[in-house]
């Protein structure tokens, strides 16, 4: 049971000089404090829900796909947080990654960022009480170092249901949360969404996206967050509609571990989302054994059974192609993060789901995306990749996905036509971001931002149609 008061114990040992944070559309108000203890304040109990309907804000109500992820449309939320939940948020962000404007180096953090209660709005109907927290990492520190307030937030719709009986399983038009992403990185603010179309529309198990504004108000009016991607949360939604049943084991991997290197495995490494009170890892550790088991080199076809009976090896190999065309280097491959892993209790078989695709679409950073053929990949580090990519019979497939991949959902003619109907879409949201909340130089690194994701797309079916001769 939640507490009725959520205390947030901050000790500030460093006085923190000449620091700021953006409070309202260009005022700036100084933190200078010491030993600060912050709390976040759960007030005005006694309301009334009186926007609740069973459509919008009832469990009982299927999730609403055409209401809430539009792509013919950019629509609006609204957060009205109180300045002093709004100034708890600030001191816990403090705390975790130091003077906000100012880089402190740490760009991991081991705790999350606070939950407090905000009054969220959407069409002209409220959501009550809904828990609103900042999300991210790296990104997230990188933003805050940098003094851009334009971060991204994780919503769920009834974080505070203890402390508010009134909004007992609050949904919104069927979900229960999601994560409200920042286009980190990306001018373009494309990438997200266009990313998780493709892989969509090649027929993998995928979060749906959506374009949203965000104005919060924390006590001196509604200020422009910027233009922002609603995504579908796996653990939500996408199990419960896109496969037969959400009760299978359902990790997202992170770090050490997550390579599947032999010897690595932890069950640190494999964060379970679902049936977390079960301590059984034991499809995790199938997988495994599997991948290096000795077979791999003495009896491919029975090495190739192995892996498959534990794994969908023809779902991983459809990933695998689209996500090398389009170039994603933040995952599997380079990174040990972005990724599901979701044991379908319909084959019994842990299947692979695409996470955080907004530094996709370009060749990117770390040693860049891999290449088609994976040269320069470690095959020990990097196993299910270099192994199965290794074995002539999974290579086949592999290549069948690269091609079906460029003649399909990602055919240059056809991804040249959406990048234009997204940027006219967007376009008008994008270029009046205001500073402080954008990562744009200027409004025409928009515009050159998708022209170059369009060179981007001309670029990838040349390497295609290389790699395949």
């Amino acid at each position: 049971m939640k507490k009725t008061i959520l205390k947030l114990s901050i000790l500030l040992s460093i006085v923190f000089l000449n620091a700021y944070v953006i409070i309202g559309c260009s005022t700036k108000e100084s933190i200078n404090e010491e030993n600060v203890e912050e709390e976040v304040v759960i007030e005005d109990t006694d309301f009334v829900a009186t926007d609740w309907t069973t459509e919008t804000h009832s469990k009982d109500a299927d999730p609403n796909f055409d209401e809430v992820f539009d792509d013919t449309a950019v629509k609006r939320f609204d957060f009205v947080i109180s300045s002093e939940n709004w100034a708890a948020m600030l001191a816990n962000m403090t705390s975790l990654y130091g003077t906000f404007g100012r880089s402190s180096g740490n760009s991991f953090s081991d705790d999350d960022p606070i939950f407090v209660p905000a009054e969220v709005y959407y069409n002209g109907m409220q959501w009550y009480k809904v828990g609103v927290r900042f999300k991210g990492n790296s990104s997230l520190a990188s933003a805050w170092g940098s003094g851009i307030l334009k971060l991204a937030f994780k919503i769920d719709f009834d974080e505070y249901e203890d402390e508010y009986p009134q909004i007992e399983n609050q949904r919104f038009y069927g979900f229960k949360k999601f994560s409200l992403k920042n286009n980190y990185l990306d001018s373009s603010m494309l990438r997200e969404k266009v990313a998780a179309e493709v892989f969509k529309n090649a027929g993998l198990a995928m979060s749906h996206t959506a374009f949203y504004t965000l104005y919060v108000d924390h006590g001196n009016g509604p200020q422009y967050f910027g233009l922002y991607t609603l995504v579908e949360e796996v653990d939500d939604t996408v199990i419960d509609t896109q496969f037969s049943s959400g009760d299978g084991n359902l990790y997202k991997p992170e770090d050490y571990g997550a390579s599947f290197a032999s010897g690595t495995f932890n069950e640190d490494g494999f964060e379970k989302k679902t049936n977390e009170d079960e301590a059984d890892w034991t499809d995790i550790q199938a997988l495994f054994s599997a991948l290096h088991a000795s077979t791999r080199t003495s009896d491919p076809a029975t090495w190739r059974a192995g892996v498959d009976a534990v794994l969908d090896t023809d779902v991983f190999l459809k990933y695998l192609a689209v996500n090398t065309v389009i170039q994603n280097w933040d995952t599997y491959g380079r990174m040990e993060h972005n990724y599901y892993l979701y044991n379908n209790p319909a084959t019994n078989k842990l299947t692979w789901i695409p996470w955080d695709n907004n530094e996709s679409l370009q060749t990117g950073k770390m040693g860049g995306s891999l290449p088609l053929n994976f040269s320069g990949l470690s095959s020990s580090s990097w196993p299910l990749i270099g192994y199965l990519y290794s074995d002539s019979v999974y290579k086949a497939k592999y290549d069948a996905y690269v091609k079906e991949t460029i003649e399909g959902p990602f055919a240059t003619s056809y991804i040249q036509g959406v990048y234009d109907t997204y940027a006219t879409l967007v376009s008008p949201y994008a270029t009046t971001e205001v500073s402080g909340y954008t990562f744009l130089s200027s409004s025409s690194s928009f515009s050159s931002a998708v022209s170059t994701l369009k060179t981007h797309a001309t670029s990838r079916a040349t390497a295609v149609s290389s790699y395949l001769k």
